[in-house]
Formats: C-alpha cells, structure tokens, sequence
C-alpha cells in the first residue's frame, strides 16, 4: 500500500475532525475568513484546523444547506468563478486537507525537497491527452476490468426522476436527512466544472482516481450530457446534467462508464448495471461516491 493511500485511511478512519487535524503540525499562513466553527473542538485543533484553511486558496460563501442549490445556480451566473458546494464544516476541512497533504511546503506533508504537488494548469495539460473512460486502465489504482463482476441484472420497474435539487446530498447530512445547518460554497477559478478538480488537487487515494482522471470524465460527459460538477466533498461526488441517455442501449453504455469510474456505485449502492441505467435514463443528478 502507497503513502498516500495509507494517509487517506488515517485521515478518514478517524472519528471526528479533531482527530484528523491532530495529526498535521501547525505552520500554513492564516485564513483569510474566519474559518467554521468547530463546537467541542480543543484550542489547538481550531488552530490547525484554521491554518489548513488558510492554505485553502479560494473564496469561500456561507448558506444554508437548504439554500445551497439556488445559491449555486446564483453564482454559476455571476462570473466570479465557478462555485462547487462542498458541505458542511467538516467536509470543507476534508477538501482543504486533501488539497494540502502532499504539498511539502506545508507541515504534515511530504518530507521537504520533495516534488511540489502539479498545479492545476499542469493537471489539466496531462487531462487533455486522457481519453475516458478506457484511458481509466492507465491509472495504476484503478479496479482490473476482471474484477468488476456486478450482474446487468433485470431492468427495473417505474423509475421515475426526482426533484430539481434531491441529488444534491453533499448540502444534506446522511444520518438525518436533513439539510445542514449550513454548507460551504468554493468559488474555483476556472470556466469549467469539469476543471474544478484540478485546483482542488482531488482524488488519487483508495478507489478514488487522480484529478486529470476527474477531469478527463468529467469533461467527456459534459460533451455528451452537459453534465455539470456542483458538489464535491472528501468521498463524494453530485453532478446534474440536462441530456439524459436516449434509450436503454446508450443507458447501460453509461452505466458500465460509472461503474468503471465508480465502481462503488453500484457495488455499495444499486448493485446492478440495469439498475443504475433505469435510473440514468430519468434522473437530472449523478451521485459517486468512493470508499
């Protein structure tokens, strides 16, 4: 098992973001907002928490979870970048962690004189030579095609699509369903959505692929879905998109696409290729998400 992999476990098997930032020094500059709140957390753990934001280079907006979509709609029109709702407090340290670990320039990174991490103009020059999803097997990470074994099953009964905003679960907390008290909107620098995950150095651990790979997809699937990122937190990923697959066939070429980029999808979710094209062929909103 890599470094980065195995720090991707620490960090996530943890319980609680105390934990997580009691295992970085302090040492980046200081936020330039006031970083979120941290109830029950000690001094120290709101300092590195704070100092981690600060590396975090990006405007950051404050909304209501309920709100949070029609924020997004809100400043995707605004031109000041292009926003991606990360969720609440926690999920926004996770990113600004993944974002920072293999930066040695900060404390809890790789050891000094190590290769800075690629910048995201540099990420985005090595996505445009990816073709996806077949350029996927190129990461050394990724799952063998042998191993992924989910039936096509028996195509489902009375799918329909759902609400404008129900696919956006990275604004809602998992265990009550409710949305949270309030989330974090990141205004990325960039024309694209498919480009955000370049500049927040996303993915490369576990099952999860590198940022050109999310860029490459999602960059592809925006061609021919006009799909569009608008939230990402540490594990997950909602994308809406305006063309849904024409018939069953393009449906289940799809599905198999997601499941090779994802295969938890279906593995941990659905658990079969027709189940999750049914859906494809209704809904407006693309969940992933990776162990």
């Amino acid at each position: 098992m890599n470094g980065p992999i195995l720090r991707r476990m620490v960090l996530f098997g943890m319980a609680g973001s105390a934990a997580i930032f009691a295992i970085r020094r302090l040492g980046a500059s200081a936020a330039p907002q006031a970083p979120p709140r941290q109830d029950g957390a000690s001094p120290d753990s709101r300092a590195i928490g704070a100092r981690l934001l600060g590396a975090l280079p990006y405007e950051r907006v404050e909304v209501p979870g309920g709100e949070a979509f029609a924020r997004w709609a809100r400043l995707k029109g605004e031109g000041r970048g292009w926003p991606v709702i990360v969720g609440s407090d926690e999920d926004l340290r996770a990113i600004a962690d993944q974002f920072s670990i293999d930066d040695p320039t900060l404390p809890g990174g790789p050891a000094p004189g190590t290769r800075p991490p690629p910048s995201p103009a540099e990420i985005l020059k090595t996505a445009e030579g990816l073709h996806m999803p077949q350029d996927l097997s190129k990461w050394s990470g990724a799952v063998a095609e042998e191993d992924l074994r989910a039936p096509e099953g028996v195509w489902p009964a009375n799918v329909s699509g759902g609400d404008e905003g129900a696919g956006l679960t990275v604004a809602t907390d998992v265990l009550t369903n409710k949305p949270y008290e309030r989330v974090h909107i990141l205004l990325i620098p960039a024309r694209h959505g498919w480009e955000v995950p370049a500049y927040l150095r996303y993915g490369n651990w576990n099952a999860c692929p590198p940022a050109e790979y999310h860029v490459a997809m999602l960059r592809d699937w925006h061609a021919r879905y006009g799909a569009e990122l608008v939230g990402l937190n540490g594990d997950t990923m909602n994308v809406r998109i305006v063309r849904q697959p024409r018939d069953r066939a393009a449906a289940l070429a799809l599905a198999r696409e997601q499941y090779r980029y994802c295969p938890d999808v279906i593995e941990q979710g659905v658990e079969s290729v027709s189940a999750l094209a049914a859906g494809l062929m209704h809904e407006k909103w693309w969940f992933f998400w990776w162990d």
